[in-house]
């Protein structure tokens, strides 16, 4: 019997959910319980600048009634390149309007981190080998952060192929891990609205790059402005706590 028939004779199949804390991943849980899967939450500490996202990916996990979180501890810090893991780089806080104006959205941002989404794939797929799992779901958007190169379809393809010659099951079967990125071409108001929908409480939501211990938001980088821009286009209130507007 192949795995996905036996776990679709034993009840709902299980997936792996890459669960940052902030408003997108947020979403895709959301969208994989209302599929029907039973979300086993991967959150990652990797040395990003706070702690407050991965409390608030805790969080998301028991609202959701996940089977299982687990965090995993790393230091990207050690590489570096990025404001999000290089104290030396800053946070970038022009509008989402200012730069289109500048055409930066043809270059990768200094938000990028070499290899993020490579290494938590890679983390997220073995733990889908040991909860008996062959689907992902990670928040990954081409429309808001077009400048990531590992944000695009491509890489998701190039990845899941993969996966088919890395792993047991891949090797085993010749199939690939199913890698969901349900928000891939959807802009960040979309995505609230998808959200909201589903019940999604995204006050439980960190978004900032630069937030305070306590989870408020700077209002200031680009992520803030991408968030509140999301809100303002979906025609809803928005929930986040901000230290200034």
């Amino acid at each position: 019997m192949k795995q996905d028939d036996k776990s679709a004779a034993s009840g709902p199949l299980d997936a792996v959910i890459l669960l940052s804390g902030g408003l997108d991943s947020a979403t895709v849980l959301a969208i994989a319980t209302k599929q029907g899967f039973r979300c086993h939450a991967l959150s990652i500490a990797y040395g990003q600048r706070h702690s407050a996202e991965l409390n608030a990916a805790r969080t998301l996990a028991d609202i959701h009634g996940c089977a299982s979180f687990r965090q995993v501890q790393m230091d990207m810090r050690l590489i570096g390149g990025s404001a999000l893991t290089d104290d030396s780089i800053a946070v970038p806080t022009k509008t989402a309007s200012q730069r289109a104006d500048a055409g930066v959205g043809n270059d990768i941002p200094i938000t990028y981190v070499p290899a993020r989404n490579t290494v938590f794939l890679s983390l997220a797929m073995g733990l889908a080998e040991v909860v008996g799992a062959n689907d992902v779901f990670i928040g990954v958007n081409a429309v808001d952060y077009s400048g990531y190169p590992d944000c695009r379809p491509e890489f998701i393809d190039q990845f899941a192929k993969l996966s088919r010659v890395a792993t047991k099951h891949g090797v085993e079967s010749g199939q690939e891990l199913r890698i969901h990125a349900p928000l891939m071409q959807l802009g960040k108001g979309e995505i609230i609205k998808q959200g909201m929908a589903l019940g999604v409480d995204y006050r439980a939501t960190v978004s900032c790059y630069q937030a305070s211990a306590d989870g408020l938001a700077c209002g200031n980088c680009d992520s803030c402005s991408l968030r509140r821009e999301g809100f303002e286009q979906a025609g809803i209130a928005d929930p986040t706590q901000y230290i200034q507007v």
